[in-house]
């Protein structure tokens, strides 16, 4: 899990409570021997720059591009996007995901708001926590919708998945719905059972 700013403790606590050891990765000698990465919220713009000055841009995009297992959470979902909206002109992003992303898309702080988001390829409906939350703003045909919430202007896309990388708008680390995580380490099983063939 990337360890450099952000929720890293709910996401950690979320695997672990799946059974799965978690590896803080600050450093790039740190990807060494991981299954797959998780991209926690926090500021895109903090995260960008502290991806610079740790020296772990270049490993982690490097595991993005390769389409290696990976999760990313609101700031995370940033970090995935094709496109930025209402980013620093200097912000780079991962392209692991073909969307694009208005940073805050609903709203500041103080709009922050819990829904039900629909995922049917996981279930029940799920508590969806949205704090400075990314929109999703368009998704291109190779990224698969996992999720949707009602809003004014109908379902809007809150989760979504292009090959073994996937990324939500909310928090789902913040309540005890760990279907995401699952669904992550579910994806590391498949992707080392590929790589091993």
């Amino acid at each position: 899990m990337l360890a450099l700013q952000g929720d890293v403790r709910e996401h950690a606590a979320a695997l672990e409570k799946l059974g799965h050891e978690v590896v803080l990765v600050k450093r790039p000698e740190h990807f060494e021997d991981l299954a797959a990465m998780v991209l926690p919220g926090g500021e895109s713009t903090t995260l960008s720059m502290l991806l610079d000055s740790s020296g772990v841009r270049d490993p982690l995009e490097a595991w993005v591009q390769g389409n290696r297992p990976t999760f990313g959470t609101c700031a995370g979902l940033v970090m995935l996007a094709s496109t930025v909206e209402d980013g620093r002109s200097d912000q780079k992003t991962m392209a692991g995901l073909g969307i694009s992303a208005r940073r805050n898309g609903y709203g500041r702080q103080r709009f922050s708001f819990e829904t039900l988001a629909a995922i049917p390829a996981l279930g029940e409906p799920m508590e969806a926590v949205f704090i400075r939350a990314p929109r999703i703003t368009s998704v291109a045909d190779d990224t698969e919708v996992l999720a949707t919430i009602d809003t004014d202007h109908g379902a809007e896309p809150v989760a979504v998945r292009r090959g073994n990388v996937i990324a939500c708008s909310f928090h789902p680390e913040l309540t005890d719905d760990t279907r995401f995580h699952a669904l992550l380490m579910e994806i590391a099983r498949s992707a080392s059972g590929a790589e091993d063939h």
